[in-house]
């Protein structure tokens, strides 16, 4: 069974394995721009994550075997403030998950985050690259809607939106 837990200082050297596992899976199934080109995410904001109590880990059997960020409230992630070519289901209050990843040891960690999300919040924002087609296929499976194009501050490669309201 995978436990989700908030990521403790001393959780980063792992952290930082299981998002180096993610930029390799990503790059070997056609998404190497993602976070391969920037080494994304840099170990300073997965501190700060920290330090804010949004960044989180996925455990099994006591074994870190994946970690995500999430954040809740009305209008929390910037980015998602102006969408193109389509719009958001409607503005109330909505959790926000960026950065789910996995070092591939246990099966089920995004569902496992998603379940999580939505027994924190039942309304989820999400977005992805345009080559990210595993994500984007686990997000429909989960039954989240497409939305629309958003971009993000740390390259110019629009992101596919993604919501469910539960």
């Amino acid at each position: 069974m995978i436990e989700i837990r908030n990521t403790q200082p001393e959780d980063l050297p792992e952290v930082m394995k299981v998002y180096e596992y993610a930029r390799t899976f990503m790059a070997e199934h056609g998404n190497p721009n993602q976070w391969g080109r920037t080494n994304w995410p840099p170990e300073d904001l997965i501190r700060e994550d920290i330090r804010e109590g949004s960044s989180y880990v996925c455990t099994q059997d006591g074994e870190i075997v994946g970690t995500f960020f999430y954040i809740k409230g009305e209008d929390v992630e910037p980015i998602y403030q102006k969408i193109e070519d389509g719009s958001w289901l409607d503005g109330s209050p909505y959790g926000v998950i960026h950065r789910i990843a996995s070092n591939g040891k246990a099966k089920g960690v995004s569902h496992a985050v998603l379940e999580w999300a939505w027994k924190q919040c039942p309304h989820i924002r999400i977005d992805t690259h345009g080559d990210n087609i595993v994500m984007q296929n686990m997000l429909r499976k989960e039954g989240f809607s497409y939305r629309g194009t958003v971009y993000v501050h740390e390259d110019n490669d629009p992101r596919m939106a993604y919501e469910r309201i539960s």
